[in-house]
């Protein structure tokens, strides 16, 4: 596909179906061993190569992807002393797909400029069934030139990929789109657990909602599990959706604009977070809120 040596961090859920789709069609991979040895065993049966230190991985690599959790996950991974910093040397570009907090991302990018390093910023919209398949969405900031470098690696893994504006500004759209989505799994979960509470099934709801003018795609995937038990059809957890609306809510303060949808879908996920519930999947709010009601599931 081409000649640019790519790495990948973050070879999890999503990462590991990016990561992929990568390999397969064509591109060098390098990927950063993890103590869960399965999927990057997986990438590297298909191909790729393995690196031990995100300084390993900076020096291999021409376009470095990483998939982590969050900023302070970043953070370390740039600027830890066998670091991606360390390695950076003139034209490498580090894409970050994570949800991470804007003003850490435009601080990073200076970082690696002076090391006469790019940063771009392309957080992802879809599932890890979306990512195996390769269609994912992607919100980019970046400049036009290292997006123009970037994009062919991101269409492997991305069915659409938009270019937003600067660095920064990709994260800052996924934490608007993120509030919209689990703004929406805070609202789902209440309203199954009032139906609960008065004999409304989550049958007869979803018989009056599917279709409708309030369906789509995210209620689709949030209501399996209270359709039919699937535990994993929408694996993205409690805890890491509180983390994205604490990431919200401090862009928010920083632009000093009062955000009280935001802090109560926040709550929700925090208390959630708070009773030991932080590793389940977001659909189960649902059952969380029926059961601190007193009801049955």
């Amino acid at each position: 596909m081409g000649d640019k040596r790519i790495g990948f961090i973050g070879v999890g859920l999503m990462g590991h179906g990016m990561a992929s789709n990568i390999v397969e069609k064509g591109w060098p991979l390098t990927v950063m061993g993890h103590r869960n040895r399965a999927p990057v065993e997986d990438l590297v049966s298909r191909g790729a190569l393995e690196a031990k230190t995100p300084r390993e991985m900076a020096e291999a690599s021409d376009i470095l992807f990483l998939c982590v959790t969050g900023s302070p996950q970043i953070e370390d991974l740039m600027r830890r002393s066998d670091g991606i910093l360390a390695g950076a040397h003139d034209g490498l570009i580090v894409v970050d797909t994570s949800t991470a907090i804007p003003d850490s991302t435009i601080a990073l990018a200076a970082e690696l400029e002076s090391k006469g390093a790019a940063m771009a910023d392309a957080p992802l919209g879809g599932t890890p069934a979306q990512a195996e398949a390769g269609e994912l969405s992607a919100m980019v900031g970046a400049s036009p030139e290292v997006f123009a470098a970037i994009e062919p690696v991101l269409q492997a893994w991305a069915a659409k990929v938009v270019h937003l504006g600067p660095v920064g500004d990709g994260h800052k759209m996924k934490l608007l789109n993120n509030f919209l989505s689990l703004g929406y799994g805070a609202l789902y979960a209440e309203a199954l657990a009032v139906a609960r509470k008065v004999g409304i099934s989550a049958q007869t709801f979803d018989s009056v909602i599917r279709g409708s003018r309030m369906d789509c795609g995210f209620y689709q995937t949030f209501i399996q599990y209270s359709l039919t038990g699937d535990r994993d059809v929408h694996k993205f957890t409690l805890s890491n959706a509180h983390k994205d609306l604490r990431y919200l809510a401090a862009m928010a303060n920083e632009a000093v604009i009062a955000n009280h949808i935001g802090a109560a879908a926040k709550n929700t996920y925090a208390y959630a977070e708070a009773i030991g519930r932080g590793e389940d999947y977001v659909p189960f709010l649902a059952e969380i809120i029926a059961e601190a009601n007193g009801v049955k599931t």
